[in-house]
């Protein structure tokens, strides 16, 4: 609870130099705001209901102060063009994107409404904003993307299996976001004298039972999933691989522990969500999301799952579950 509290108040910190005049909101009036989501609304359900309560929380009421539009890409990334370009028809005053694709989709669809992102990779190089102090355009939000964090999850990944030497590595090379995440790994990779091999793309639905196919006759002692909403929103397929492989896998986002993965080291989705929230009341009362800095992430989170471990017949170090924030047993 500390942590989130922490998260929260630094952010408002963050925002308190933004302009917004109090004529901004007219009295009477019902903000639209659409929202692009990258998975489905079963999955994501946590999560636009962070989102949800937040605004609440800043005094929002649906149906009459706000109204919310979703479009969901069902985890399939060549829809989110066409989305946006639905919401943006609708004429929302901002938009809410999840993951990078689906935030570049929304800027091509719009230079005039605001969009804020939640759980981006780096913004910067994907093009998205000139800086995280100062976005410069009409896109802002909170961000995933922080210094060595394929390093850390590599690292905690060989503590709990001394004897790791190859990885595999699952990705996906259409989120441009991604590349410089995957070389991270690498170099984080070679200093932990660690082999990735084979590093296996996965740019569509359709690519996953192949990429199965090609770790699966690697035999590698470990898995990565690189962080990315598409991968995300096929969960359940990737955590089942990795349990009928008895592949010991780490996450970059920590619904995959709660599916039944190992571990995962991420920043929590619900501050993220929650965050955003606030950003939108912020551009909603007037400021200009040029001159709002993108947020990253406060804190990190390491959960593992001990019956996951167990399944798997790992047996986790104690050092190592002390150091986690969350244990599921």
């Amino acid at each position: 609870m500390t942590s989130r509290r922490t998260f929260l108040g630094s952010l408002a910190l963050a925002l308190l130099s933004a302009p917004f005049p109090a004529d901004a909101q007219q009295a009477g009036r019902t903000f639209r705001i659409g929202y692009l989501g990258v998975s489905s609304p079963s999955l994501e359900r946590h999560l636009v209901e962070a989102f949800r309560q937040r605004l609440r929380d800043l005094g929002y009421v649906e149906g009459q102060s706000i109204t919310i539009e979703y479009r969901w890409a069902e985890g399939q990334d060549d829809r989110l063009p066409d989305l946006a370009a639905d919401l943006v028809r609708l004429k929302p005053d901002v938009i809410v994107t999840t993951g990078t694709p689906g935030t570049l989709a929304a800027k091509q669809a719009t230079k005039a409404i605001p969009v804020v992102m939640t759980s981006n990779g780096d913004p910067v190089q994907a093009g998205l904003v000139v800086s995280l102090a100062r976005p410069g355009g009409n896109v802002t939000g909170l961000t995933i993307f922080g210094p060595e964090l394929e390093g850390k999850r590599l690292e905690f990944l060989r503590e709990a299996i001394p004897r790791l030497s190859r990885v595999a590595v699952l990705w996906n090379p259409a989120n441009p976001a991604l590349v410089p995440v995957l070389r991270e790994a690498q170099i984080a990779a070679e200093a932990l004298r660690l082999t990735l091999q084979p590093v296996v793309e996965v740019r569509r639905v359709d690519d996953l039972e192949l990429a199965f196919a090609t770790i699966a006759s690697a035999r590698p002692h470990a898995l990565v999933v690189i962080i990315d909403r598409f991968l995300l929103a096929h969960r359940r397929r990737i955590v089942d691989f990795a349990a009928n492989r008895r592949l010991p896998a780490m996450y970059g986002y920590r619904e995959y522990v709660d599916a039944g993965g190992l571990m995962s080291y991420a920043p929590s989705d619900i501050d993220l969500f929650r965050g955003a929230a606030v950003y939108v009341d912020k551009i909603l009362k007037g400021a200009n999301p040029a001159n709002l800095p993108v947020q990253q992430p406060a804190k990190l989170e390491l959960t593992i799952n001990l019956k996951t471990a167990k399944a798997l017949g790992l047996t986790i170090p104690q050092s190592l579950l002390r150091r986690a924030d969350e244990v599921i047993r």
